[in-house]
């Protein structure tokens, strides 16, 4: 076979591909995880790696303060839930799409005889 009909045998093949009615795009088994659920695995996996004197520092900016991240909760695929304390310690609920999310994440040693603060994970009912 030569090299122009194995081309056009590419170029038969996919447009078939592409023309095929039925054939679902993409099933449940293969779509793509939600860019949220994806970062917030993320921090738990950074989180599990730590050392006994370490911990994690989540931070959440949103233009003028910063949020430290106690604990995220995710609702949904597409939401995400995160609480923590501003600057002035206030406690502060920030709540937005997980494709908006965007972290700073600091492994921080913790001062001798003190305990490491641990983000939480909370899973809905």
């Amino acid at each position: 076979m030569g090299i122009g009909n194995f081309t056009k045998q590419l170029a038969t093949d996919a447009i078939a591909d592409v023309l095929s009615p039925g054939k679902p795009e993409q099933t449940a088994a293969t779509a793509p995880e939600n860019l949220g659920t994806v970062i917030v695995k993320q921090v738990q996996a950074m989180q599990s790696a730590l050392k006994e004197n370490e911990e994690l520092m989540v931070l959440f900016h949103s233009g003028i303060e910063a949020l430290r991240v106690l604990d995220f909760f995710q609702p949904s695929a597409q939401l995400v839930v995160m609480t923590g304390m501003d600057e002035a310690r206030n406690i502060t609920r920030v709540i937005l799409p997980g494709d908006r999310l965007q972290l700073t994440c600091k492994v921080m040693k913790v001062q001798a005889g003190a305990a490491p603060l641990r983000v939480r994970f909370v899973a809905p009912k």
